[in-house]
């Protein structure tokens, strides 16, 4: 097993590599984000409605909304994982720490992920993009000829595009998950925190797993009572996130 560096404001040079951890902590990333949460539980309810509102009227603005959200999302994630550290702490949660990281020298490198993220957000709509015309052209030849195996083909182009589009999308969700934390915490470089943020999730397949499922459920929960959960969700899925790194790059 790996031993990380003592110092959490270590230059790059010295970032730690990923531990492995038990299976179980898949189930206690949850409760130690359960616990931090109830700290400062209607701040943290707060600042998820004004990022989550804030991205979604940005997004609203076409082409360019799209792209100036997926450009921020890794900055505003990166002053959540300073939140989350400042509350740890003992601090009292603020409005104003959700643009902590647009703050200081971690920008720049928070804006580079941002064009990371972009560019695979048009690599995965240019792809399943592609292999939907399979499902185009299926549903014409079915509807031109009535034809059981024009439908078939239309049908099987849409969920070939479809699970290709979500195992790009968890690629780039395993190269972003603990990128905003090692920029911000452990000043690594964009690059070098992707590469990190992918070992480390592939090194703890088996917690992800148990933390995914339980996400599942939980998303489902959420999602009854006319999603009101959500605004519960989204912020302790956010802070899983800190808590995950915590677990998997900082000292025991």
């Amino acid at each position: 097993m790996d031993t990380p560096s003592p110092d959490s404001d270590s230059p790059a040079s010295m970032t730690p590599s990923p531990r492995t951890v038990d299976a179980d902590r898949g189930v206690g990333w949850w409760s130690d984000a359960w616990a931090l949460f109830m700290r400062s539980a209607l701040m943290w309810v707060a600042l998820a409605v004004i990022f989550f509102v804030g991205l979604a009227v940005v997004g609203m603005v076409p082409v360019l909304g799209s792209v100036a959200g997926a450009l921020l999302l890794p900055a505003f994630v990166g002053g959540w994982m300073l939140a989350a550290r400042k509350v740890q702490d003992g601090g009292a949660l603020e409005v104003g720490d959700l643009i902590a990281g647009f703050q200081g020298d971690r920008l720049n490198p928070l804006l580079v992920l941002g064009v990371l993220l972009l560019a695979a957000m048009i690599v995965i709509g240019l792809v399943a993009g592609m292999l939907g015309l399979g499902a185009v052209f299926g549903m014409f030849a079915g509807g031109m000829h009535r034809s059981t195996g024009g439908m078939m083909a239309a049908m099987g182009a849409a969920m070939g595009a479809l699970v290709v589009a979500l195992v790009l999308g968890t690629l780039v969700t395993m190269a972003l998950w603990f990128a905003p934390a090692l920029v911000v915490f452990r000043k690594s470089p964009p690059l070098e925190a992707v590469k990190l943020s992918t070992v480390a999730v592939l090194k703890n397949a088996l917690p992800f797993l148990v933390y995914g499922l339980i996400y599942i459920v939980a998303s489902i929960v959420a999602s009854i009572p006319l999603g009101l959960g959500w605004f519960v969700l989204l912020p302790l899925s956010l802070l899983t996130a800190y808590v995950s790194y915590r677990d998997v790059f900082e000292p025991l």
